[in-house]
């Protein structure tokens, strides 16, 4: 999305990515895939501002050879421990770096600017014509770290207090089988669906039909896209605060303690039982949003981008 934005921008593009051609590009940018380490250096050597999606220490050799000014975006943690995560860490000290959130640029310890990842604007919206019949989605992989475990237990307690909601989950990953088993042990077969991998248009038209997007990650997400495409598909969203997930969800939806069933099923009872709530935290929906569109993420990257700093210097 950050490529075809500055392209629409009136700048020229290179993309550099490991992953292999499954099939023929079509991209308003050059993409170079797997390139030979010659090749690498030449690219670099040749840009106006190297960016990279992340660091990776692999990639970024060049610009010691060859003194570039070198932008880092930080979209997730860079651990602490071991040669590469401490050298990674090193690294930054010499590039000018964004950050996806405010916890992310708190845990780089170096300066940062904040700018969070874009959600595509023009698939996830809101679409009419569809009924909103569904009470809560969830859409991520099938691992631990995502919370969906910690969301069936909390439906538990629900029923114990009369409320049935109804739970879709959208995904796939290699706890698959164990969540099966986990709905089985519980009860909840008749209020769960689960429907598989979805493909981006598919998944905003099954927010369309939900009420309340539920994101309840036990670690501490970066920060949180699938909260935005919520969101911009009229879901209330609720989601765990630690880490930056708070920050994509903002005044659209509420927050409990990460890992708390507990909390976590009083905040579905709330908003399951005072559906006005809902209209409240749908009003700034739109001003909260337009910090994240692709056009706006975009320009907010290129501020960076053109600034005047100095190039690496080995």
């Amino acid at each position: 999305m950050l490529a075809e934005e500055f392209s629409f921008q009136g700048h020229e593009v290179t993309v550099i990515t490991g992953t292999p051609c499954r099939e023929k590009d079509e991209f308003p940018f050059v993409v170079v895939r797997r390139p030979e380490r010659w090749q690498l250096f030449r690219l670099v050597r040749a840009c106006d501002v190297y960016l990279q999606n992340h660091i990776s220490l692999k990639m970024a050799w060049p610009v010691l050879c060859a003194p570039r000014p070198w932008v880092v975006a930080s979209h997730t943690w860079i651990p602490r421990s071991g040669i590469g995560g401490r050298m990674k860490h090193f690294m930054t000290r010499f590039a000018r770096c964004i950050s996806c959130s405010k916890a992310v640029a708190s845990h780089l310890g170096v300066p940062s600017t904040v700018i969070s990842g874009p959600y595509d604007n023009l698939v996830f919206r809101i679409m009419p014509e569809l009924p909103r019949n569904g009470n809560l989605i969830f859409v991520g992989r099938l691992i631990k770290d995502k919370g969906v475990f910690l969301l069936l237990e909390a439906m538990t307690k629900l029923n114990a207090r009369g409320i049935y909601p109804t739970l879709t989950i959208v995904g796939s990953g290699p706890e698959s089988d164990a969540l099966i088993q986990q709905v089985k042990a519980l009860g909840l077969g008749e209020q769960i669906l689960m429907v598989g991998p979805k493909g981006p248009a598919e998944i905003a038209k099954l927010l369309n039909r939900h009420q309340i997007l539920v994101a309840p990650s036990v670690w501490q997400e970066p920060f949180g896209v699938v909260a935005l495409e919520g969101i911009a598909c009229g879901c209330v969203v609720v989601g765990s605060d630690g880490g930056g997930l708070k920050d994509a969800i903002g005044p659209c939806g509420i927050t409990f303690p990460n890992g708390d069933a507990a909390a976590l099923a009083s905040c579905l009872a709330r908003l399951l039982r005072e559906p006005d709530a809902w209209t409240r935290h749908r009003a700034d929906a739109v001003s909260h949003l337009q910090q994240y569109t692709r056009a706006a993420v975009a320009s907010s990257y290129l501020k960076v981008l053109s600034s005047r700093y100095d190039p690496i210097r080995a």
